[in-house]
Formats: structure tokens, sequence, C-alpha cells
């Protein structure tokens, strides 16, 4: 077996071979003399800035004495969190986990490091190293003796955001799993916690859940609003910092109860929770961000109102709905409701679809990575163009109506949307005497997918 060479060894090596004194190495490593020779003598310990300078001065890739450093400088010496501490936020830069780990486990062993090793996990959380983050907040929450803390909370939220993706099935079991701890963040951070939890399962259908979340968020928002007004704390502002204005919460938590309402095919309510946020006379902020959102929410109401009317079968609000859309830079959503109600209520709405032609050519996918954009828009995509779908095969157009439902089986493949997936199925099956054989076969295979992976009955006829 072979014996690998100490740090120390392997400098004292290189130095001999290349024929280089200590101080002119020095100079190489912008290091003085003395530390170099504390070094190689042995009489110092090494940080970890002062490995990659010599690691760096011998060529060498910038993570090849590392684990050595952890066997020579941390395993074999007491637990140094400033020596130690430097090396971690290394090893993830790096992406040499399995160092991280190493440490990691050694210092679990003594209770007064998990506050330190959340810290960093916070730290490199911001920074988007979320592999390395999710196995420090797993071993942070793992250590956690106090289950009702407000650490061991933060911890789940992070997992929860950092598990969140494309898998439905993956989110809703991320979902469930961070639920139960919620009620234990900081009750600012709740609102941000519920907003998220409430847009997941919004993407995943699962109405009564996203009215529950959303009551939460209006119900802990109006709290929070009437401790920041009240006269005893004028002026006092939550000590964490929000993602939007804080009266935005207790609109938005109408607007999604009005959304599960509608959803749920009780228009009625719905219209109670428009009207929740159809007046913000009661909001008092005055800067630019807050009027940004009071406006939009008004808007918002007034355009959802008309929704409401046209989901319930009153048409006549058609061409008034229409003038509010093309006021809107983003109408993804009033396109689906234009699309619902001409297919519910058998109406034509051609000229609309040509007037936003060029909107439409751009729904594919979504950019940005906020909780929403990533967890609802690309189900709503496809809910467009499985709607776009049926209401052109619905009038015959054959061709283009078998590539929208292409488009949108795809895409539902692609992510797990098993609920959209078996629509499209559905609608293939009632068209697809009129594909040409190139779209069928190519609708059918998607078909087999779903019947191998989930049983689903497939009719070859």
């Amino acid at each position: 077996m072979e014996i690998t060479p100490t740090i120390q060894a392997e400098i004292q090596t290189y130095l001999k071979r290349k024929g280089l004194t200590m101080t002119k190495f020095g100079h190489t490593i912008d290091l003085n003399v003395g530390t170099v020779s504390s070094i190689v003598t042995g009489n110092r310990s090494i940080s970890v800035h002062q490995l990659d300078s010599i690691t760096a001065g011998m060529n060498l890739p910038p993570d090849y004495f590392y684990e050595r450093y952890i066997e020579e400088c941390i395993e074999e010496s007491p637990l140094n969190w400033k020596k130690i501490s430097p090396f971690l936020y290394r090893c993830i830069e790096l992406g040499r986990l399995d160092c991280l780990q190493r440490v990691v486990i050694l210092l679990l062993d003594n209770p007064n490091y998990p506050p330190s090793l959340f810290e960093v996990a916070e730290n490199v959380y911001k920074d988007g190293y979320n592999e390395a983050a999710a196995y420090l907040y797993k071993k942070v929450a793992e250590s956690e003796k106090q289950q009702h803390s407000e650490r061991l909370a933060v911890c789940q939220y992070r997992l929860f955001q950092i598990n969140i993706g494309q898998d439905r099935a993956v989110n809703l079991q991320a979902a469930i799993e961070f639920a139960p701890f919620v009620d234990r963040l900081d009750e600012i951070e709740q609102l941000d916690a519920l907003k998220d939890l409430a847009n997941v399962y919004r993407s995943l259908s699962m109405w009564d859940k996203v009215y529950e979340f959303s009551s939460q968020m209006g119900q802990m928002g109006k709290i929070q609003y009437n401790l920041v007004h009240n006269s005893k704390r004028k002026g006092t502002e939550p000590r964490k910092k929000l993602s939007r204005p804080l009266f935005v919460y207790i609109v938005y938590s109408e607007l999604l109860c009005a959304n599960a309402c509608d959803a749920k095919g009780d228009h009625e309510q719905a219209l109670e929770h428009i009207r929740g946020y159809a007046d913000l006379s009661w909001v008092k902020e005055k800067d630019p961000d807050s009027l940004y959102w009071k406006k939009q929410y008004q808007q918002w109401a007034k355009i959802n109102t008309y929704v409401n009317r046209l989901m319930s079968g009153d048409i006549s609000v058609l061409p008034d709905y229409v003038e509010h859309m093309a006021a809107e830079k983003e109408i993804l959503a009033e396109l689906l409701n234009v699309l619902e109600v001409a297919n519910r209520y058998n109406v034509d709405v051609d000229h609309v679809l040509r007037r936003f032609e060029s909107q439409i050519a751009a729904y594919q996918e979504p950019s940005s990575s906020d909780m929403y954009t990533q967890q609802v828009l690309p189900g709503e995509y496809i809910r467009f163009w499985y709607k776009m779908a049926k209401y052109n095969l619905n009038k015959g157009r054959y061709p283009y109506g078998f590539k929208c439902l292409l488009n949108a089986w795809e895409k539902a493949e692609s992510i797990n949307k098993g609920i959209l997936s078996h629509n499209c199925a559905m609608l293939f099956e009632r068209f697809k005497a009129y594909a040409v054989p190139e779209t069928r076969d190519q609708l059918q295979s998607l078909w087999e997918k779903i019947d191998q992976k989930d049983g689903f009955s497939f009719r070859n006829n």
C-alpha cells in the first residue's frame, strides 16, 4: 500500500526538485518567508488561504491537498471554527462536497456548531450553491434538539424551496413535508412561505389546499399590517424584508381564493373574494412600489369581475374584457379564460386570437426563476395549448388543432403533468380519426407512454 506523503513533505520535495529557496517561493506566492518556513518545518498550522496560495504556486489543482488537509489539520487538531469556516466555503466553491461532508460530520458531534453551519447554509444558499446548502440544512435539521425552533423551520423552508422543480410528484411531497413547519417560522417569513405553498398547490390544481394556505396568508397579512399601522407602533417596519409590500399578501390571498373558487365552479363566492381586492382605499402606503401593486390589483379586480361573469355564461361582457386585455402586457391568463368560455359555450373567438397572435407565438417556456413562474406558468402554457387544440379541433381545423395538441401533450409529459396528459389523450381519442398518419403516430406514441407508466386504459381502435 502506497504511503501518501504529508502536505509538509510534499512542499519540501517540490522546493528541492525546483531548486527554490523558501524566500523565492514566498515571493512567488505572496507569503513572507517566515510563514513559508514555519509551514515547511511544521511549526505553524496552515490556513486554507495559505494552502491555496501554496497549491497554486506548485501548479497543482486548487483542491489537490484538501483530503490531506482534513486529516492533518482538522481531524488531528482541536476544532477551530475560524480555521474550519473558510475551508468549508472553499470546498463548496470548488464542488468538493465529499470534503464538506467529512468536516460537517465532525462538527455535528459538538452541539455548539449547528448554528454556525446554519449560517454557512444561508450564505451559500443565497449564492446559488443549492446542493451544498441542502446538505447543510438537512444536517442542521437532524441535529436540532428543539423541535419547535425557528431555525428548524427555516431549514425545512429552504429544503422546500430547493426541492421545488418541474416534477409534480416531487413538488407535492416537498409541500407535504414542509407544511407542518410553516407556522414555526417568523411571522413575516410565514407570509412568503404561505404564498409559495399556495402557488405550488395551485400548480397541482389542488384547490382546497390553495384556499387553505391563501386564507392563512391573508389572515397573517392583516395581523401584521395592523401591527405596522397601529397608533402605538406607527411607522414600525417588519424586521425581515418581504418580497412584496405587506398589503400585497392580503390582496393576493383574496385573488388566489377567488381563483380557487372559480376553479371549483363557485362563481358567487369567487366574486366575494374579487370584491375583497377591488377596493384598496384602506392601503396607506404611497411609495412607488406600493402604488404600482395597488394599480395592478385594481385592474385585475376589474378584469376578473368580467371573467366571473363570463364563466357564469354572460357573454355580453366579452368585448369589454378583450379591450381590457389589450391594455395589459401579460395576457396569458386572460386568453385562457377566453378559450375556456369559447369551448364551454361554443363561442367564436377567432377575432380575439388574431388580435393577440404575436403574444400567443411567445407562449413556449417561462424564463423567470421565482416560485410562481416555476410552478404555475408551465402548467398554464400546457392548458393554453390544450384549449387551443380543443377550440380548433371543434372547428374542424384539424392540422393546426393537432399541432397545438402535440405541443401541449409533449410539455405535459416533460414535467410529469399526469392529469393534463390524460386530458390530451382523451381529446386525441375523440378526434384521432381526423389525423393524418404521421400525426396520429406521434400522438399515439405519447398515449402509449401514459399506458406504460400509469396503467391507463389504452384502446387501439
